[in-house]
């Protein structure tokens, strides 16, 4: 069974990316962008879970938790934002939510979160990436997340725990763009200059790594991030 996602965000650049990695872990996601166009949803979408971002158009992520909440006792919320105060918190946990996830946020934390109060809400979710035993295949790769190696027939190269890091974060997005500042925000905490030309450098080498392989790629998208490859 498909697991339902009502996400609501409105910076649609951000909006399309999570809303690409959860569909390409098997959700079905409805996507909205003004806080007062959500509660008609309902009407023909029954979501299995929530994702509320605070900050909305015309109607706030809080007052939509309170009346979710109210028409809808067992429904999973978890709420997005930037906000950090623990008064931020508190009043999310009070507006009808489950959990609280701060900006920026890494796709696998999210999933994590998800799957937890999907379990705990007795339901089932959709499958991660095969894996087995921590290995992840890609095309004619083998990328063990355990050991840092990336095994190519006989060939078994060591990864750096950057690379292993960086890598994981294309694997799971794999054929969907995936923005510079995410991986960066991800990887080292901040999407400065200096960071920015070590994510060029570690791009270079993972495609020096990958190039075995012609059907595994990775392609930049100008000044908006990459795109991995694996068909």
């Amino acid at each position: 069974m498909v697991t339902k996602v009502l996400y609501v965000e409105d910076e649609l650049f951000l909006g399309k990316i999570v809303q690409e990695s959860l569909e390409s872990r098997g959700f079905e996601v409805q996507m909205v962008g003004d806080g007062a166009e959500v509660m008609a949803i309902f009407e023909n979408f029954v979501p299995d879970i929530c994702l509320l971002d605070v900050m909305l158009p015309n109607r706030d992520g809080y007052d939509l938790g309170q009346e979710i909440r109210k028409n809808f006792p067992t429904l999973p919320i978890i709420f997005l934002t930037a906000k950090t105060q623990t008064e931020d918190v508190l009043k999310g946990f009070n507006s009808g939510g489950n959990d609280y996830i701060r900006k920026p946020f890494s796709m696998e934390e999210l999933i994590a979160r998800i799957h937890n109060l999907l379990n705990l809400s007795g339901q089932s979710s959709p499958e991660a990436p095969v894996e087995s035993n921590g290995v992840i295949e890609l095309g004619q790769y083998q990328f063990d997340l355990r050991k840092y190696e990336l095994r190519f027939q006989l060939k078994v190269r060591k990864l750096s725990h950057r690379e292993a890091e960086l890598l994981k974060i294309l694997s799971d997005h794999r054929n969907f763009t995936v923005e510079r500042k995410v991986i960066m925000q991800q990887i080292w905490g901040d999407d400065s200059f200096f960071n920015s030309r070590n994510l060029d450098v570690y791009i270079t080498r993972l495609r020096d790594y990958l190039k075995e392989d012609e059907r595994v790629q990775i392609i930049t998208l100008k000044g908006v991030g990459y795109q991995f490859i694996v068909d």
